[in-house]
């Protein structure tokens, strides 16, 4: 079933380094490939030392859900990360 987009966003994560970025995205990618939505599609591409997350929806609804929730991984994701780095 093909996607009809009505609605999009991206979304750049800067990490403080290309290690951080890919224990990142290596956390995210089981989401990217199995999203939780047909009304959904994510993108996730590795520049830099940055993430770009790309999302396209079918709506506007839909596209706030998945929003929300890689963001929430992401923000939980870099709080770990954090907790890490200073224990290290």
């Amino acid at each position: 079933m093909r996607l009809a987009i009505r609605a999009k966003a991206v979304v750049r994560m800067g990490f403080g380094s290309v290690k951080l970025r890919d224990v990142a995205y290596e956390a995210l990618m089981p989401e990217v490939e199995k999203p939780a939505s047909v009304r959904v599609k994510v993108i996730l591409v590795k520049d830099d030392s940055s993430l770009v997350l790309n999302v396209e929806a079918k709506d506007t609804v839909a596209l706030r859900a998945a929003l929300n929730s890689y963001l929430r991984w992401i923000n939980s994701l870099t709080s770990v990360l954090d907790t890490v780095e200073e224990r290290c």
